[in-house]
């Protein structure tokens, strides 16, 4: 046995097979077979990451050893020889699912170089194919959690959704779950191979949002050293999902509705017009009717928007979802920090379940990850929960905790969760607003950006609820 990479060498001269073999011997596991016949049997019967073989043969040429190969094993990649007249046969033979082709005389180096760029590309398949299977699973609505009514009632419209190439728009309060769903949609939709584009439309800087989503010309503005394509471009036959839609400006949804209407770009500075193709998911937070009513977000582009609409519950709104999402989420930190932690405890599930969660999903996600990370046995407890959920102060940690760790190993800690209390705190006066936050605190924005990161808070959950 060899962990080497296989490759199957046909050709009907001998002194061809002793070269090739003589080349790759060193790095690889080579066979040979003097002519077509023999190798569509090897091809039967063993795997073979890459198949060298002349076109020209008697009997089976290398067009019928390519299309077995492609048949038997589609993974395998398939490399022509041949003489330089019959060039143009090789082409052809790439347009069918060759790799690539050598042309005889060869340097040994370009022989080598050629198989070792085949087998690159097979593993980057296989890889790309392993990474598909992942994002189907993690994606598919079977692992959108939840066996509420309201998330039953959800899961036959996404279902629809997906099977409908149709502009779907996405409502709910922050941390429901909007880009999840979106991924979701298009994952078991027909454009499951082609991008995803996510946009978030508030986090980008309003002089440059209409030059992400359309692209701009060189020299457009100051700055544009070069073209550029926008975000439509890039999700052409795919899905662009544009996450807090309610958030771009008037001038930009002018520009929106337009593209969305003829179903082409134009770039920013740039007169020709680009037919796009990618799917449009949208989602906000916001009511879009209420924003429509203060002038803040245009009509028409609502009603070309609100296609198929697909409201999320919030979390208070299918408590009995809780203890699963709750169990699935300790799973999930219990492999990522190696604890030894395998459920909750009745009181730190029945606070769970009697918590209102602002931030819905992605809040009780962050409380359980942060609860997991410092629980020392087999149960989540209340104690490890924020405060803010048992409904008390819990500053001071647990005696029995404290003296199985060092000294400063505990006062790290302690300073920690005060942190992490007083942050909370912070947020909960100022409504998530971190500029004001951050004044009050007395330290650069950024900085309260990069401590809200590490004590896995997120401003937005703190933000009241249009």
């Amino acid at each position: 046995m060899t962990d080497r990479p296989s490759v199957l060498v046909v050709d009907d001269k001998e002194n061809m097979r002793h070269l090739i073999t003589r080349i790759l011997g060193d790095a690889y596991q080579v066979r040979t077979a003097e002519d077509g016949g023999r190798a569509l049997s090897l091809i039967q019967t063993q795997p073979f990451d890459v198949v060298v073989t002349d076109i020209r043969m008697p009997g089976a040429d290398g067009f019928e050893v390519l299309k077995a190969v492609k048949q038997h094993a589609p993974t395998t990649e398939v490399i022509l020889m041949t003489a330089y007249a019959s060039v143009p046969k090789a082409v052809e033979a790439i347009k069918e699912g060759a790799y690539d082709y050598l042309p005889k005389p060869f340097d040994p180096d370009e022989a080598s170089l050629v198989v070792a760029r085949a087998l690159e590309r097979k593993r980057l398949k296989e890889q790309a194919a392993s990474l598909r299977r992942e994002l189907e699973g993690i994606y598919s609505f079977q692992n959108i959690i939840g066996r509420s009514a309201p998330m039953r009632a959800l899961y036959g419209l996404l279902e629809r959704a997906s099977q409908l190439d149709i502009t779907v728009l996405i409502t709910g309060e922050t941390g429901t779950g909007k880009e999840l769903v979106a991924r979701a949609i298009h994952h078991d939709g027909p454009r499951k191979d082609r991008p995803f584009i996510a946009v978030n439309c508030g986090a980008l800087p309003s002089e440059l949002i209409e030059s992400e989503l359309f692209g701009h010309a060189r020299g457009a503005f100051t700055g544009a050293v070069e073209t550029k394509a926008g975000l439509f471009e890039a999700a052409s036959g795919g899905t662009i999902f544009l996450d807090e839609i309610g958030e771009l400006p008037l001038s930009v949804q002018v520009k929106l509705n337009r593209t969305l209407q003829d179903k082409e770009v134009r770039r920013v500075g740039d007169a020709v017009a680009r037919r796009i193709d990618a799917r449009v998911i949208t989602a906000t937070h916001r009511d879009l009717k209420a924003e429509v009513t203060a002038g803040r977000f245009r009509e028409d582009l609502y009603y070309r928007l609100n296609v198929f609409p697909v409201h999320l519950p919030s979390l208070r709104e299918r408590r009995e979802d809780i203890p699963l999402l709750a169990m699935h989420f300790v799973q999930k930190a219990a492999k990522t920090y190696r604890q030894p932690v395998d459920g909750l405890e009745p009181d730190a599930l029945r606070a769970l379940t009697g918590y209102n969660w602002p931030g819905n999903v992605r809040q009780l996600e962050n409380a359980i990850e942060r609860a997991v990370a410092i629980t020392t046995g087999s149960r989540v407890g209340p104690d490890a929960l924020p405060p803010e959920v048992t409904g008390g102060q819990q500053g001071a940690l647990p005696a029995d905790h404290l003296v199985k760790m060092p000294f400063r190993e505990a006062v790290d800690l302690a300073r920690d969760r005060a942190s992490r209390d007083y942050l909370i705190a912070l947020l909960r006066e100022f409504g998530g607003n971190v500029t004001r936050a951050a004044e009050r605190a007395g330290m650069e924005r950024e900085s309260l950006h990069r401590l809200l990161k590490r004590f896995g808070l997120r401003s937005d959950d703190f933000k009241e609820s249009p």
